[in-house]
């Protein structure tokens, strides 16, 4: 058996909880239903409160096994969870998934599950029953086993056991040694014949895991029918080398979610395997995985993909010729025929790479998922004659891609492309907001393919996509020693997009009532002027007045950005070990010109200040200058990338301290006496 194990090239880690105490755990010692009373005590975990549950044990195993004349894979899995308070209870609670593929399926079987809790100094058990256990269909391939272990309190303990038998030998199961709770004690052992080929797909980042690897000899006892199904059932036997693999894990603390993080799918500690070729004996190597350019044949000629773009679709000829009638550009019909799609066919389901329905219905439906939409997209595309292909990705939630490996469970989210002479455009006509030539913010998560011959990669890099907003304000003395004032401002295009929806949902009125909550004093926004509301090729131009009422004391307390301001740092934890994944790259100017009020003075005044992030990556300006009659304000905010290193995380926090520190500051102004 030929293995490789390979580390994703990414900064992937998992934050730690504290300084941990080592607690020393082996699989000798944790076996089901032997539970004594020194397993309650407390474990080095549970000195942190956010540990509502800690997983004692958490044993896996997946090894080859001979069902009459063919192999299946059997699948076992052992996991204790002690319940640390009462935000821990969902810890009692799982699922387990089946693979499910015509008459052929997985089974679950030997589900046993008991909650275990210390009264009077004595171990009482609480058993769950088999009717229990609940069926859910989660696709066409998929359903769940989903149960709940009973008799959970404060300080239970819960174990269970079972085992998957599977048919399906490219669905070796994965393993994750993280989780949302601390764990003490993680394995998982795989045993692998030499007749199958497994590609390894390892992260730990961390160097967390311990793997021990040991090769044998095992025979196999095979019965089979040599002349059909009703001659008489013949024995045989033969020998492969196996190959034993133990991962290990210790002490492990908990994934959590954090500001701009990905998915934690990027940098839990998990192992996984892709089967990549099969050699029988006496037989020549069948290879499974194939490459690039394969996935994208067998996608293309896939019934619940591609295989209808290839066909002449007869019923979008009517259309196709109304919407191109007159253009000459290529360009021209595209814009034409992408704005058609997208004002005319609402999306049900903005994640799914194949099509949930026929092209044909999907047409005449005028709705459908993400790959339903923009899969019809390329369809009338290409009727009319156009260079189109689809373009298959992972949305930012969903996790990376694999360059090396096409994998398809990998990705999640079907859009167009367009090529015209040199010039190439991604197309996305499920979401209303999105101009010609734009990519949703979600689908900047790095490698994507283009389904062409040569399954083209391409790059959506949130480190390419600059933001860029401005904001101007002029305010002055008003009536009654009231504040008026003015402002201009170009949104980022994703916040123009939605902006753009909010107006859409609430209306112009309701939408701008709703900001003048936004000022930290009584306000009334008027005269709302926007610009570019129906262009979505544009960022949005919005301009109001607005007044705000004075103090009764004869104070005026300013804070020079008004909602602009950045009230928190978003990076909170003491310690990162993950990247900071930002969608995109920003830069945020904030210019004010006031004017003092007749009758006042200023009586405190911010200082101006400038920090600097590693040296050129960035810069935050805070400039306040004052005048007889005026103050000039100006604030920027500017990174130069999107991502930064774990080892980046300190500094960045450090930045952003600052920057919320300044911009609580105000501007005072006292009436003259």
């Amino acid at each position: 058996m030929r293995s490789r194990s390979i580390v994703f090239p990414l900064q992937l880690a998992a934050a730690c909880l504290f300084a941990l105490t080592t607690f020393s755990q082996t699989r000798d010692k944790v076996k089901f239903g032997k539970i004594s009373p020194e397993d309650f005590a407390p474990t080095s975990f549970e000195k942190d409160t956010s540990a509502h549950a800690v997983i004692l044990a958490d044993i896996g195993s997946s090894e080859f096994q001979v069902e009459r004349d063919h192999f299946e894979l059997s699948y076992k899995r052992f996991k204790r969870i002690k319940v640390v308070d009462k935000n821990g209870y969902d810890a009692a609670s799982d699922e387990i998934p089946l693979y499910i593929s015509g008459q052929m399926e997985e089974k679950l079987v030997n589900l046993k599950a008991v909650a275990y809790n210390l009264e009077n100094g004595q171990v009482v058990e609480t058993k769950m029953e088999s009717k229990s256990v609940f069926t859910d269909k989660y696709d066409k391939n998929h359903i769940l086993k989903k149960f709940t272990v009973p008799g959970v309190k404060e300080g239970t303990i819960i174990e269970y056991t079972y085992s998957v038998t599977s048919p399906f030998n490219f669905n070796l199961q994965p393993w994750n040694f993280q989780d949302e709770y601390p764990c003490l004690l993680s394995e998982y052992s795989v045993t692998i014949p030499e007749i199958y080929d497994y590609v390894f797909l390892k992260q730990d980042i961390n160097s967390m895991l311990t793997v021990k690897t040991t090769v044998d000899r095992q025979t196999y006892n095979i019965t089979y029918e040599s002349n059909g199904p009703t001659s008489a059932s013949q024995h045989g036997s033969f020998s492969a080398n196996t190959v034993k693999n133990v991962w290990t894990a210790k002490d492990i603390p908990a994934l959590r979610e954090e500001s701009y993080t990905t998915s934690l799918r990027n940098h839990i500690t998990r192992i996984e395997f892709q089967l990549s070729a099969i050699k029988y004996p006496e037989s020549p190597v069948k290879p499974i995985m194939g490459n690039w350019q394969k996935f994208s044949e067998e996608l293309n000629k896939d019934e619940d993909f591609g295989a209808d773009l290839s066909k002449n679709n007869g019923y979008l000829g009517d259309i196709v010729d109304e919407l191109t009638d007159g253009l000459k550009d290529d360009t021209a019909k595209a814009r034409r025929i992408y704005n058609y799609v997208r004002n005319n066919f609402t999306c049900t389901d903005h994640y799914g790479l194949y099509l949930s329905k026929p092209l044909k219905t999907v047409f005449s439906s005028h709705n459908g998922s993400v790959a339903d939409i923009n899969l019809l997209l390329i369809a009338m595309l290409r009727r009319a004659k156009l260079n189109a292909d689809p373009v298959v990705l992972s949305t930012r939630n969903h996790g990376f891609t694999h360059e090396l490996y096409p994998l398809r469970s990998r990705f999640n989210y079907t859009m167009a492309a367009i090529t015209v002479d040199t010039l190439t455009y991604f197309l996305d006509a499920s979401r209303p907001y999105l101009g010609f030539g734009r990519v949703d913010i979600s689908c900047y998560n790095g490698h994507a393919r283009m389904l062409t011959a040569e399954s083209v990669p391409v790059y959506f890099n949130p480190d390419d996509l600059l933001e860029q907003k401005n904001t101007f304000v002029m305010l002055m003395g008003g009536e009654g020693g009231s504040l008026k004032g003015s402002i201009q401002q170009y949104p980022t295009y994703f916040e123009s997009c939605a902006m753009r929806s909010s107006i859409k949902d609430k209306g112009k009125d309701a939408y701008f009532k709703g900001k003048e909550k936004d000022f930290a004093t009584e306000t009334v926004i008027s005269g709302v002027e926007l610009e570019n509301l129906d262009d979505n090729e544009e960022v949005l131009k919005l301009k109001y007045d607005f007044e705000m009422k004075a103090d009764d004391a004869g104070m005026i307390y300013l804070n020079p950005l008004f909602t602009e301001a950045m009230h928190k740092n978003p990076f909170r934890s003491q310690e990162r070990r993950y990247p900071v994944e930002m969608p995109c790259v920003m830069d945020e100017t904030y210019t004010l010109n006031l004017t003092i009020p007749d009758g006042y003075v200023v009586e405190e005044i911010p200082k101006s200040a400038m920090v600097k992030f590693n040296e050129n990556e960035g810069v935050f300006q805070y400039l306040i200058q004052q005048n007889e009659s005026s103050i000039q304000f100006r604030s920027r905010i500017k990174l130069n990338r999107a991502v930064f290193a774990p080892d980046e995380y300190n500094s960045l926090r450090e930045f952003f301290d600052m920057i919320v520190k300044k911009q609580s500051e105000q501007i005072v102004l006292k009436r003259k006496s």
